[in-house]
């Protein structure tokens, strides 16, 4: 067993060691991750020479499709609305509400990046609204790290909910039960993040003098939504209802504060009517139209674009299952298509939309690589057994007190994998069995799985990559992974020891 361990833990530390000691540009240090991963898994955990390359070449393709597909469009919005002068107006509207970066911070990283982590997820919560954090003026790799904090919790409910419906098919409990549990866990986080993002924006947490009370409440009003709405209602919809209610609460304290103070910088901001605001946010608003209405809340529209699909085979291994192509339904087309749209409501040509389109297909080819191979290097250790072998490996190891680093176990699914839906499919039933065994309650340590792998999103390669290419600074990886790590490390323990003691406060541990 700690052979197998050992040598499964050969990719991590490499990648860890070339990306935050060495400094290696991520792409190439994710390529000899991948190569060293494929030499183990034939070599070491007798995965067939066949299995494992078309292991690689499905984990590439899924890189592809839809990771950077998605990336390409969000970006795209942005360069749109950018080129429209639509970014320019809706920063002189968030303007006159306030020009407090610490605010803006909150509505924009956290609220609205939280609002499309919850319609569309793969990567835009962290282009789109790193982008428009830059356009106020804040410098490009603080703009990443905090989106990168930001998109932490709102992940859970990602996707109109897909990491915790995909949690609940694996382990067979009951989604709505689960969905509330994961609320609960996340809550503190969700009240803490704002206050680490204000400190980062400000420099120290002494930049939370005068908007304590507002950070406060941006965490409240996001947490409490969410978790009366799965109680009530279900996993699709708690990560939209609380970024609205946390934009709304937000946008209003902002206001109330900026009328008890100076007015003579709101003077200097260009003021524009609610149909050039409209006209501006088109492509946003539409984005949010169009994914709401491809979503399994309205199932018979889904059904319809989820048949324009196409399927074949690619990995050949046990357990195989056909790659999947979904034209119309995937965030990347409807994304594009309302940002086309939007285009043409801002008075742009398609001719010059498409030479934007193919300007941001070519600046991101780094980020491309560095994706697709951290993603086929996810799929090799997961078809090897590797990834498996480390996390039964922790388990036997830690025994009775396994509860309290259960959270790990999903921060390494998605420190390998890039996704909280694929570290939920990999150690799923591993944190059940785990459960059935010490014999504690079974949904709150699945959902510690969930809850660990949000806070496993901000130092996954893949999320330090996009996080790159939206400030358009590819080679920053190292840079970007070195400063939000210490900000990783106080979410495990804040998270380890938080679901712990609760646990065996209320007797489910």
């Amino acid at each position: 067993m700690w052979t197998s361990f050992l040598l499964a833990l050969l990719p991590i530390i490499w990648l860890i060691f070339a990306l935050a000691i060495i400094k290696m540009p991520a792409a190439k240090a994710c390529i000899i991750g991948l190569v060293l991963t494929i030499v183990l898994a034939i070599f070491a955990f007798k995965l067939p020479l066949i299995d494992t390359l078309t292991g690689t070449l499905e984990g590439a393709l899924m890189g592809i499709w839809p990771i950077v597909y998605v990336i390409v469009a969000a970006l795209f919005t942005y360069n749109v609305s950018n080129e429209s002068g639509g970014i320019k107006i809706i920063q002189d509207v968030l303007s006159s509400i306030t020009t407090d970066q610490r605010i803006l911070v909150l509505i924009i990283a956290w609220g609205f990046g939280g609002f499309l982590e919850a319609i569309a997820g793969f990567g835009t919560a962290v282009a789109i609204p790193a982008g428009i954090l830059i356009a106020f003026g804040i410098e490009p790799i603080k703009a990443s790290v905090i989106c990168l904090i930001a998109n932490t919790t709102p992940t859970a409910f990602g996707a109109i909910g897909l990491p915790v419906i995909t949690l609940s098919d694996v382990t067979g409990l009951s989604v709505n039960q689960l969905s509330f549990i994961v609320t609960l866990q996340l809550a503190l986080l969700i009240i803490i993040i704002p206050f680490i993002l204000v400190g980062l924006t400000g420099g120290s947490f002494r930049a939370l003098k005068g908007v304590f009370w507002i950070t406060l409440l941006s965490g409240v009003a996001f947490a409490l939504p969410q978790i009366f709405v799965a109680k009530l209602v279900g996993p699709e919809l708690p990560a939209i209802v609380g970024a609205i209610c946390c934009i709304a609460v937000t946008v209003v304290m902002a206001k109330m504060i900026n009328k008890r103070q100076d007015k003579t910088v709101e003077a200097e901001v260009e003021h524009h009517s609610v149909g050039e605001f409209l006209r501006a946010s088109s492509p946003f608003i539409l984005v949010f139209c169009f994914v709401i209405l491809a979503s399994s809340l309205f199932p018979d529209l889904h059904q319809i674009l989820a048949k324009v699909t196409t399927t074949f085979p690619v990995y050949t291994g046990n357990g195989a299952e056909l790659f999947r192509i979904n034209w119309l339904s995937s965030p990347g087309t409807l994304i594009l298509i309302a940002t086309i749209i939007g285009g043409f409501i801002q008075k742009m040509n398609l001719i010059r939309m498409m030479q934007i389109l193919w300007q941001t297909i070519k600046g991101i080819w780094k980020t491309a690589i560095t994706i697709c191979s951290i993603v086929a290097l996810a799929k090799v250790m997961g078809y090897a057994g590797m990834t498996a072998a480390l996390a039964t490996a922790l388990v036997k190891v830690m025994g009775p007190v396994y509860p309290m680093i259960a959270p790990l176990i999903g921060a390494l699914g998605t420190f390998i994998t890039g996704s909280d839906t694929s570290a939920n499919v990999l150690f799923g039933n591993l944190q059940l069995s785990a459960a059935q065994n010490l014999a504690v309650n079974k949904y709150w340590l699945v959902g510690a799985n969930m809850v660990g792998a949000t806070a496993g999103k901000m130092i996954s390669p893949q999320s330090i990559a996009v996080a790159a290419a939206a400030i358009g600074q590819e080679g920053s990886e190292a840079i970007i992974l070195k400063q939000v790590m210490k900000w990783c490390l106080l979410d495990f323990i804040v998270i380890c020891i938080f679901l712990y003691i609760v646990g065996f406060i209320i007797g489910l541990l």
